[in-house]
């Protein structure tokens, strides 16, 4: 889920985007939400669909739905998982011992690959 900018230029950068040539201005309208966030997606090399959220911000409000924000969410609809707001907060081990709670071994040696 694309949702603010998580660092926009005319705020405060972080190193790694500079790093990874993603300095963009907090988008004033849809457009240009929609458009920083392709840009983002393609020059991060992001290979799982991504959701843009409307410029009301209503699903980040509802979910807070930062970036690297995770969730797991069960076949019954459930969250089993959230992660901490990110870059930081994610930790990968947290997020695998909550798969291993719903899936067979062999399926969480998959998702690793």
């Amino acid at each position: 889920m694309y949702i603010l900018e998580a660092h926009p230029s005319d705020v405060w950068q972080m190193k790694s985007n500079l790093e990874d040539q993603v300095v963009f201005a907090s988008p004033k309208n849809e457009e240009e939400r929609a458009f920083v966030a392709g840009a983002c997606v393609r020059k991060l090399g992001i290979k799982f669909p991504a959701v843009l959220d409307g410029f009301d911000n209503t699903v980040e409000k509802a979910y807070t739905g930062w970036p690297d924000r995770l969730y797991l969410i069960d076949r019954n609809g459930k969250i089993v998982y959230k992660s901490r707001p990110g870059p930081f907060g994610f930790k990968p081990d947290d997020l695998k011992a909550a798969l291993a709670k719903l899936a067979p071994a062999n399926a969480v040696a998959e998702v690793q690959k």
